[in-house]
C-alpha cells in the first residue's frame, strides 16, 4: 500500500487502457484503489490465481467486502477452473473468461518410465499438505516394496517433513538406482525447470494432494509428461480427472493422525536428516544418504516433540486402513494401462492446456470490449 501513490502517478504517465492484475486480492485491490483514487482511464482485467477467490475471502467479512469490490471493479476476469469462476461469480464478478494458466510447449514425450516413481513438487506449505503426500506415499511403499518418492519445492515445513517420513516408517535419503534398494523418499528442494522436467519425465504417478486449490499447472506439467495424476477430491481436479479412469481423486477423510505407538524405521536421536528438506544428502556411491541423519523420532508423537518445526505441521499423516486398501487396488488397476492414460492425458493437455490459444481469446475478448 505504501507503493500505491507512486503506482497510481507512475498509470497517470503511461495512461493505459488497461490494467492487468493478477491474484486479485492484492495486486487486483491496488489496481481498483489506483484508478478509483486517482481517476485512471485504463479498465480492469483481473485474473485470479486460487487462494484469492477460494481461501481469502472466508478469512473474515472485510475480506469478502474487499474482494466484492475488486470483482465489480473489473470489466472483466479471468478463473482457471469452471468451480472457481462460478464462485467469483457469486462474489459479484460480471464476465468471466475461464482457461487454465497452461503450457507454451508440449514436452518430448517419454515411454521408459520408472513404474513406481513418484513425484511431489508442490510447496512444502500447511496449505499444500505434504503431510498428506508422505501419508499416501506410505500407504503405496507398505504395499509395494519398489515404490519411491521424490518430494521438489521448498517451503516452511521443509525441515520436519523427513522427520515426519520418518515417523511413518520410510527411509530418507538419496535414491538408489535399483529400484526397492536403499531410501525410498528422496527430498531434493527447490529445482529449476530443466531439473523438474526431468523428473516429471522418469516418474509414472504424480502426488498433489492440498486442502485448497484451482487447476494447477504443476499438475498440467505432470500431465503433459505423460505422469498419472494422484489428487486430492477437490472441484476443481475434478475437471481434470475422472477417478479410476485417469488418475486418482484421494478424499480428505482419507486420513488420521499416525499411530505413535507404532515404531518408525531408524531410532530416535534428533533431527540431523532435516537438512535433506533442502535437498542436501552425505555419503558416497548411487545409494549416499540413504537413510541419512538419524531418525526423528519413535513415532508421530515423537517427532512432533524433537523436531524444530513439527509444531506447525502437527502429526504425521497415515492413511485409514480403508482407504489405504483402496488406494492399493485402485493403482494397481491404474498401473495395467498406464501407457494408455499417459497418452490420453497427454492428448487431452494438447487439447485444452495450451497457453497460446487462451491468450489469443483472452486479447481477442479484450479489443472487442475497447470497440
Amino acid at each position: 500500500m505504501r507503493s500505491l501513490p507512486r503506482l497510481a502517478r507512475w498509470l497517470r504517465q503511461v495512461d493505459p487502457d488497461w490494467l492487468h492484475a493478477h491474484y486479485l486480492t492484492s495486486h487486483g485491490a491496488l489496481a481498483w484503489l489506483a484508478r478509483s483514487g486517482w481517476r485512471l482511464r485504463a479498465q480492469i482485467a483481473g485474473s485470479a490465481w486460487g487462494s484469492d477467490i477460494l481461501v481469502t475471502p472466508e478469512r473474515s467479512a472485510a475480506y469478502r467486502w474487499l474482494t466484492r469490490r475488486v470483482l465489480r471493479a473489473c470489466a472483466i476476469t479471468t478463473s482457471d477452473s469452471q468451480h472457481m469462476a462460478e464462485r467469483m461469480r457469486t462474489l459479484g464478478a460480471r464476465e468471466v473468461l475461464t482457461f487454465p494458466f497452461g503450457l507454451e510447449a508440449m514436452p518430448p514425450e517419454v515411454k521408459a518410465k520408472d513404474e513406481w516413481l513418484f513425484f511431489a513438487n508442490r510447496g512444502l506449505e500447511p496449505i499444500y499438505r505434504p503431510d498428506r503426500v508422505l501419508g499416501a506415499f506410505a500407504a503405496i511403499a507398505a504395499r509395494q516394496p519398489a515404490a519411491r518418492l521424490v518430494v521438489a519445492n521448498t517451503g516452511s515445513l521443509a525441515a520436519a517433513l523427513p522427520g515426519a517420513a520418518r515417523a511413518l516408517g520410510l527411509r530418507v535419503g538419496r535414491l538408489c538406482v535399483s529400484a526397492g534398494e536403499g531410501a525410498q523418499v528422496e527430498f531434493v528442494g527447490r529445482l529449476d525447470g530443466v531439473a523438474q522436467a526431468a523428473w516429471y519425465g522418469r516418474a509414472r504417478w504424480y502426488l498433489s494432494l492440498p486442502a485448497s486449490d484451482s487447476v494447477a499447472v504443476s499438475v498440467l506439467e505432470a500431465m503433459a509428461h505423460g505422469c498419472i495424476p494422484l489428487l486430492s477430491d477437490l472441484p476443481a481436479n475434478r475437471e481434470l480427472v475422472r477417478h479410476r479412469i485417469n488418475g486418482l481423486l484421494l478424499r480428505a477423510d482419507s486420513w488420521e493422525a499416525a499411530d505413535a505407538s507404532q515404531p518408525a524405521a531408524r531410532p530416535a536421536t534428533g533431527c540431523s536428516g532435516a537438512a535433506m528438506g533442502a535437498g542436501a544428502s552425505s555419503g558416497a556411491g548411487p545409494c549416499a544418504g540413504a537413510g541419512a541423519g538419524a531418525g526423528a523420532g519413535a513415532g508421530a508423537g515423537a517427532w512432533a516433540a524433537t523436531c524444530p518445526g513439527a509444531a506447525a505441521a502437527g502429526p504425521a499423516m497415515q492413511m485409514t486402513a480403508s482407504a489405504a486398501a483402496e488406494l492399493h487396488g485402485s493403482l494397481t488397476a491404474l498401473a495395467l494401462a498406464a501407457e494408455r492414460i499417459a497418452d490420453a492425458n497427454r492428448a487431452w493437455i494438447a487439447g485444452h492446456a495450451m497457453f497460446a490459444p487462451a491468450v489469443a481469446q483472452f486479447l481477442a475478448r479484450l479489443r472487442a470490449i475497447d470497440r
